[in-house]
């Protein structure tokens, strides 16, 4: 493991830091020790020359390349400590369009700069000290959010709200483990009654922050990666009609011809800030043309993977044994069972639907079943989350997984400390919480080095190839 470092970069790094195509200004971001001084060489201004103004100068002026104009730009100046990157940094502002950017970056990377690797202005950005991992992790989760919570859950987290908590928790198992540490130096005699149940009620204390934790990560989930939804069901009983009534369009052709939807229909929209991914499938069913079989394989694919599945039953038909069958193969926590053209089922008539709630009656022909199912989709996708409070940074996948580490590190020292003070009351050969406190002592560095790599308060090259890996290149 490394610890965090100050800069040590001697190179130059440039790219367009700006999306593709036609757009008001295009922008090429250079950052490093030559920044100022190449920007003197190919942008021409009125005096001063760029290395000469201030921090946080705008300036308008020409890029040239061997003195030929190559666009009118505005130049920006940061100068590091305090820039993104912890460098010195310029921007050239030039009008937009693909060639226009190249352009620009052609003429910087002639001055003396390299092109960036992806996400390695950010990368920069940590290793100087600017943010940690968590927020970095943020930048990516802002650039990528699908709806306005998503962005405003990642815009707290890059702000620092989920680095607080990683960090007071680590600052917490740091005192904890020294004052196992403090125990090593002295004979068991001369520890006091109180010390090893108090650092077993404070390794409690920080178990229960770290299931706090663990809790957000359904929340996380759904914001970064969304929810996938699958819409299964026999043929012909209103799986298109459901995907045109939620996405409010007629996406899927809709026929009483069963078997009409052949290959999966998938489109995305936004549920209470959460993004969807909205599947409609073939109908399950036994049959003998090759093209309906392909389909159905691709349904079986799809809701193997689905986050939520919808199963539709025609309400008027109702339920039979084939049904029966690929409902109880759904898991309860991932099923959603609706009974369409509830206006064909004859007045008096009870629908049987034993053991599959929740479930919902309804007919699709009604305008108000779109409510019905958005009402139903949000109970089954809110379940460990409460989608009308307001968004708040969660923990991603990375986070969770070495959050078990270091949850499992501590719930190791907790019985090396409970379990050895236990034994050596009834019986006398059995070693004490004193005897064990070496290895609780290991344990805790276990979870602290767990717990360190979350936010790269140590850190080796991999972990942080893998999170810059995936920025684009400009960021």
């Amino acid at each position: 493991m490394l610890s965090m470092t100050t800069s040590f970069h001697v190179d130059t790094i440039a790219a367009i830091a700006t999306a593709p195509g036609e757009a008001g200004i295009s922008i090429v971001r250079v950052s490093g020790p030559d920044s100022l001084p190449l920007a003197d060489k190919i942008f021409r201004c009125a005096p001063p020359s760029p290395s000469a103004r201030a921090d946080r100068t705008i300036v308008y002026g020409h890029m040239v390349d061997n003195l030929k104009v190559i666009d009118q730009v505005i130049l920006l100046i940061m100068r590091g400590p305090k820039s993104f990157t912890g460098e010195d940094v310029v921007e050239f502002q030039g009008h937009g369009g693909q060639q226009c950017a190249k352009r620009l970056l052609r003429c910087v990377l002639d001055a003396g700069a390299r092109l960036a690797q992806p996400g390695e202005f950010s990368q920069r950005a940590f290793l100087n000290g600017r943010l940690d991992l968590v927020q970095a992790e943020a930048v990516l989760d802002l650039i990528r959010a699908r709806s306005d919570r998503a962005a405003s859950a990642a815009l707290e987290q890059l702000e620092g709200s989920l680095s607080r908590q990683f960090n007071t928790l680590y600052d917490h198992l740091m005192d904890i483990a020294a004052d196992i540490e403090a125990t090593l130096d002295f004979p068991e005699e001369d520890i006091p009654a109180y010390v090893i149940p108090d650092i077993v009620a404070r390794i409690e204390k920080e178990i229960a922050t770290i299931d706090a934790l663990l809790a957000t990560w359904d929340e996380g989930h759904l914001l970064r990666d969304g929810a996938t939804i699958v819409i299964s069901g026999k043929p012909n009983v209103g799986k298109s009609t459901m995907l045109n009534t939620l996405l409010k369009r007629d996406r899927a052709i809709v026929s009483n011809i069963p078997g009409t939807t052949r290959d999966s229909i998938e489109e995305d929209f936004s549920l209470h800030g959460i993004p969807i991914r909205l599947i409609d499938t073939a109908g399950l069913r036994e049959t003998v043309c090759e093209i309906e079989q392909v389909g159905i394989e691709r349904t079986r694919k799809h809701l193997e993977r689905a986050d939520l599945q919808i199963y539709m039953v025609d309400a008027g038909q109702g339920l039979d044994e084939e049904d029966r069958r690929h409902i109880e193969a759904i898991p309860a926590a991932r099923r959603l069972v609706v009974f369409n053209k509830a206006d064909l089922v004859r007045e008096g008539t009870a629908i049987k639907r034993p053991g599959l709630e929740p479930c919902v009656t309804l007919s699709l022909l009604n305008p108000a079943s779109r409510e019905q199912l958005i009402e139903a989709i949000t109970y089954k996708l809110s379940s460990h989350l409460d989608l009308s409070a307001r968004p708040h940074a969660a923990i991603a996948e990375r986070h969770r997984g070495l959050l078990r580490i270091a949850r499992h590190e501590l719930v190791q020292a907790h019985l090396l400390l409970t379990q050895g003070g236990a034994d050596s009351e009834t019986d006398e050969d059995a070693p004490s919480s004193a005897d064990m406190a070496p290895l609780a002592s290991d344990r805790m560095r276990g979870a602290l080095d767990a717990l360190g790599e979350v936010t790269g308060r140590v850190y080796h090259d991999e972990i942080v190839n893998n999170v810059f890996s995936r920025f684009c290149i400009g960021k």
